[in-house]
């Protein structure tokens, strides 16, 4: 992370800041938010350098609230300060025309000033030379396909009541799969502030073994309840969909949340504790509109309910004190808590049952009742006596968290992975979840 640089673009952040605020109305107020990213992308098909490139953008947005009306704007930010404030106003202008247009909305949110924040995180992370040899030496012999991504990832917010935030962090992610000949994969991810080749080596073993492994028969198995384990790559999938409808207030206050049992008294298992935690530095705390929200907030703890996520507006709606939650209310940087089963005793303590690495094509089945259903995928074996006997075939599951994350939840690991977001599909996603592996008796496989 260059200093100067970085200084150079929150200077040129707030000259443009300033210089619209300053052109408000009386009765406007404008929230200002700033997604930039210096990013080295690469993307690998057959172990070998399919597309590579570095991009550098960046994108203002402007939320313009006057007479109970909101309109929303963005654009390009070049960093030339001249330039962005010329296209700044006749942003703002384009928004003075549409806001009258608009119906008005009564549980509308003004900007506050509930204090400033900056907060830098440099990584050390690979030069851009150094990246393919590390990351194709130890693969060399394999059919590898994925996406490296890796740089400066920055966030800014200000509005007019003199609000004014500043995140900048450096990161990277390797999203990978290791490839049979018959084409089954291994998939994993690598990600972090600092690049350790050793962890990477070693991971790389892990994936290799799991990859020999695939290449015997698959077995098939019939539906029924099986004793799983759940590896950390599972455990996030199914930790991630309760922001589509779990741990939101809104969503809880309308009827559709999957936690309204537990609102209502039931409870998880104790060994289930679930909270945010944003002192890693992974994503920033100030939210769209630069609300800040608890370093630490407990959301379930030892299977008891004991927050949820309130942004500004349902708070307005339902006359409750907000938490800092985005606009949709959903896990920003989530931790589950660890348990005491080592590395080591996984297959032993599972005995007989499914090792499942991944998931995927997660969908509520009946939200309301916690029901969530699935698929396994990639690397998910039979164990036998505690011991990897063969792959399976795929399997759809449908299941109650009440269940797998209740009474049959018999065990979390003692070790935890951070699983990153690795969307890129307009720019670079930030955070993702901390969580251990977990084992479960009887869980429902259906087809």
């Amino acid at each position: 992370m260059n200093p100067q640089k970085l200084e150079h673009l929150e200077s040129s952040f707030k000259q443009l800041c300033d210089h619209l605020i300053n052109i408000l109305n009386t009765d406007e107020h404008l929230s200002i938010e700033l997604s930039s990213e210096q990013t080295q992308f690469i993307r690998f098909n057959g172990a070998k350098v399919r597309q590579t490139g570095m991009v550098k953008d960046g994108t203002i947005k402007l939320t313009l609230i006057a007479n109970q009306r909101t309109a929303y704007a963005a654009f390009p930010f070049t960093v030339d300060v001249t330039t962005d404030s010329k296209i700044g106003r006749e942003n703002l202008d384009y928004l003075r025309k549409e806001l009258p247009q608009l119906p008005e909305d009564p549980h509308i949110v003004l900007p506050e000033n509930c204090g400033s924040s900056r907060e830098v995180y440099p990584g050390i992370l690979l030069s851009p030379e150094k990246v393919v040899n590390e990351i194709l030496h130890p693969v060399s012999q394999i059919d590898m396909t994925g996406i490296y991504t890796a740089g400066q990832v920055i966030r800014g917010n200000a509005n007019s009541a003199g609000q004014f935030h500043w995140f900048a962090t450096e990161s990277f992610i390797l999203d990978y799969s290791l490839i049979t000949p018959s084409e089954k994969a291994v998939k994993g991810t690598f990600s972090g502030q600092n690049w350790e080749q050793q962890q990477y080596l070693e991971q790389i073993k892990t994936s290799k073994t799991q990859l020999l492994a695939l290449e015997t028969p698959s077995k098939t198995l019939k539906p029924g309840g099986y004793r799983t384990y759940f590896a950390p790559a599972a455990v996030a999938d199914l930790v991630s969909m309760l922001s589509w409808g779990g741990i939101s207030e809104a969503s809880l206050r309308r009827g559709g949340s999957a936690l309204l049992k537990l609102q209502q008294g039931n409870t998880l298992s104790p060994l289930f504790s679930l909270q945010e935690n944003f002192s890693k530095g992974t994503v920033p705390r100030f939210n769209e509109l630069g609300e800040i929200a608890p370093e630490i907030l407990p959301i379930i703890t030892e299977g008891k309910l004991v927050n949820t996520l309130i942004n500004a507006r349902t708070a307005s709606e339902y006359k409750l004190t907000p938490n800092g939650a985005n606009s949709f209310e959903g896990l920003r940087s989530p931790e589950l808590a660890r348990g005491n089963l080592g590395k080591d005793e996984i297959l032993s303590t599972l005995k007989t049952g499914l090792y499942v690495s991944n998931l995927h094509y997660l969908n509520w089945s009946d939200r309301t009742g916690g029901r969530i259903t699935g698929m396994t995928r990639y690397a998910c074996f039979w164990v036998d006596n505690g011991e990897i006997i063969a792959p399976i075939e795929n399997l759809r599951f449908d299941e109650s968290l009440y269940r797998f994350w209740g009474e049959n939840l018999v065990n979390l690991t003692d070790f935890r992975e951070f699983i990153p977001e690795t969307n890129t599909y307009s720019k670079r996603s930030l955070g993702g979840v901390l969580v251990p592996g977990m084992l479960v008796n009887d869980f429902q496989f259906t087809l």
